[in-house]
């Protein structure tokens, strides 16, 4: 197939390259001073067409090989040096050791590339885990960690793996994506920023809900910055390298849930928890129940609904309380909920926005302020916010009243 040509000749020639490559290796070590790209070039290309391999190989796939050698002897991250350098792509996705994917302005396609070897791939993978001065063996074969160029990884070595080891990396804009780019690019309505806005300075409890990819941290950081700079603010999230499993003998293990408690007693007046996905849901609804206003966080969820009945089962795994004290913990803990969906054309956009109005019996009571129609717009439902103190306390008591001039929907 043409259009993974690169792909084709590094897999054809892969014991080849590993070759040239250690060849090219051991030239540099020996060499003492570390030579510049330029020299190093001349060496791969002198060490190839002096090879049997030069010789075996048809002339469109002499220029391929010396890339993927040079590739690999140039940079400390081989192959995915140049995807890591590349500002348009926000992730990538290695499946193997000859299925690379990236997102690149929000598509997601192959790379015409390919490791040589599952080896070749697992030996990336422990670079990644060294920088952090983290150990993957087979002992331990899942790596989840922040470089400190902000990226995140994940890598899982072939042993836990069906189709070799898999690679994941998350990359982050040198730039935070601030909400008006979010409204330039579609994601949000100008009114439902400026509401969401004014619930963040008022000091209402927001949980962001969404699917993987869909946008959650980065609408959760543009948020964050409507707070008055002078509040005391925590941030906690498990992808900063503060939490860590137990040691060999069962200590030193640092949770979630541990970080939210110690961070209850820092004075913060308001706390940020990066994702919520387990156990510490319990600590986050405790701290947003007990006076620390304004409070956020994020988790995986395909709905509203679906994300407080998610909520719900997270409480309950870590509490012998019941499913009806469980809801109303949740209920008056969280006053905002926000879904976001990434659509089949890679756009992130938000889709819901409620309000949490308490207990109706036995299920939640949710006043939905904006919903996204059949033509995919987002719209206010025309529904003003139920509670107004903290508006009003803010000087803001004019804004999210009822709007007659839209049509309201079908409350859920």
């Amino acid at each position: 197939m043409e259009d993974l040509f690169r792909r084709t000749i590094v897999l054809k020639y892969a014991g080849e390259i590993d070759a040239l490559v250690r060849e090219i290796r051991r030239w540099i070590s020996d060499s003492g001073i570390p030579p510049g790209e330029e020299l190093i070039l001349k060496q791969t290309e002198d060490a190839f067409f002096s090879s049997e391999l030069s010789r075996q190989a048809e002339i469109r796939e002499m220029s391929v090989i010396v890339s993927a050698v040079f590739d690999r002897v140039s940079g400390r991250y081989g192959l995915l040096r140049r995807l890591l350098e590349d500002p348009s792509i926000n992730e990538i996705m290695v499946n193997g050791p000859d299925m690379i994917f990236v997102e690149k302005d929000r598509r997601l396609m192959q790379v015409d590339d390919a490791f040589t070897s599952a080896d070749e791939l697992e030996e990336i993978i422990r670079m990644f885990a060294s920088d952090v001065h983290r150990e993957i063996n087979e002992a331990n074969p899942i790596v989840d960690a922040r470089l400190p160029s902000g990226y995140r990884v994940n890598g899982v070595l072939k042993s836990v793996a069906l189709n070799g080891p898999i690679l994941t990396i998350r990359k982050f804009r040198e730039r935070e994506i601030e909400m008006d780019d979010l409204i330039a690019l579609g994601s949000i309505t100008q009114e439902c920023a400026d509401d969401l806005r004014a619930l963040v300075k008022s000091g209402y409890n927001i949980f962001i809900s969404g699917g993987t990819s869909s946008g959650k941290t980065t609408f959760l950081n543009a948020l964050t910055a409507s707070i008055d700079p002078g509040e005391r603010v925590i941030i906690i999230e498990d992808s900063a390298e503060l939490c860590r499993a137990p040691n060999s003998v069962g200590k030193g293990e640092v949770t979630m849930a541990s970080l939210i408690r110690t961070s209850l007693r820092m004075r913060p007046d308001r706390i940020i928890v990066g994702e919520v996905r387990g156990r510490e849901v319990v600590d986050m609804v405790q701290a947003m129940n007990t006076g620390h206003d304004g409070s956020m966080s994020t988790g995986h969820g395909n709905s509203i609904k679906g994300m407080l009945n998610r909520l719900e089962t997270m409480y309950m795994t870590d509490s012998q309380m019941s499913v009806a004290s469980v809801r109303n913990q949740i209920a008056n803990a969280v006053d905002i909920f926000v879904h976001l969906k990434r659509d089949a054309d890679g756009n992130r956009r938000v889709c819901e926005v409620a309000e949490m109005i308490g207990i109706n019996g036995s299920d939640y009571s949710i006043s939905y302020l904006y919903t996204t129609g059949e033509d995919g717009i987002l719209r206010s439902t025309g529904l003003g916010l139920k509670d107004r103190e903290r508006l009003i306390r803010a000087g803001m008591g004019e804004r999210m009243n009822d709007r007659p001039e839209h049509i309201p929907l079908k409350q859920n």
